[in-house]
């Protein structure tokens, strides 16, 4: 017999384990954003020094139009390690949360219920190979009329939200403010 209480803590791991799942899924996920920044150097050296900075961040260009003075990088990137052990230990947790309950709340099935912790490293598994994925930056730059700031270029780059942060953090580009 389900009392209250264990009624009430399964509903609540059962929601706790929905909420892991999508957590679990959502690792993967694609985060491409496009980001305008304004330089101080002209159209060639920045195009110089953005090649240089993805060229040893291990991508290539695939893909160069001179007329839109847009470049494509393509590059592989690689799974975290210890994002893959982390998500097996968060599946662990919460699936002997799971575990505990479900035998608690139908004692009848017994000790099966503590076999389910078995599936955690599917989680890591899951993130393993879906996280190492060939990824596109995509460079445009624009020549812009002498700004009292000094900018002199402007250049809007698509790519995922971790290489942007990184790309502001190593080179002197300002946000451009909308």
């Amino acid at each position: 017999m389900i009392t209250t209480p264990l009624a009430s803590t399964l509903l609540l791991t059962l929601l706790m384990a929905i909420g892991l799942f999508f957590f679990i899924r959502a690792s993967v996920k694609d985060r491409t954003e496009s980001e305008t920044l304004l330089s101080t150097q002209p159209e060639d050296a920045l195009l110089t020094q953005l090649e240089q900075y993805f060229t040893t961040r291990a991508y290539r260009i695939v893909q160069l139009d001179p007329a839109k003075k847009q470049v494509t990088f393509s590059g592989v990137v690689a799974p975290s390690l210890g994002l893959a052990i982390f998500l097996s230990l968060l599946a662990a947790i919460g699936l002997l949360c799971l575990a505990l309950v479900m035998s608690m709340a139908l004692p009848q099935v017994g000790s099966l219920w503590w076999s389910l912790v078995l599936l955690a490293p599917i989680a890591g598994q899951f993130y393993w190979q879906k996280a190492k994925r060939s990824e596109q930056v995509q460079v445009r730059i624009e020549s812009l009329t002498a700004l009292p700031t000094g900018q002199q270029s402007a250049v809007t780059i698509v790519a995922h939200r971790d290489e942007l942060i990184t790309l502001r953090n190593t080179l002197p580009l300002q946000p451009h403010a909308n």
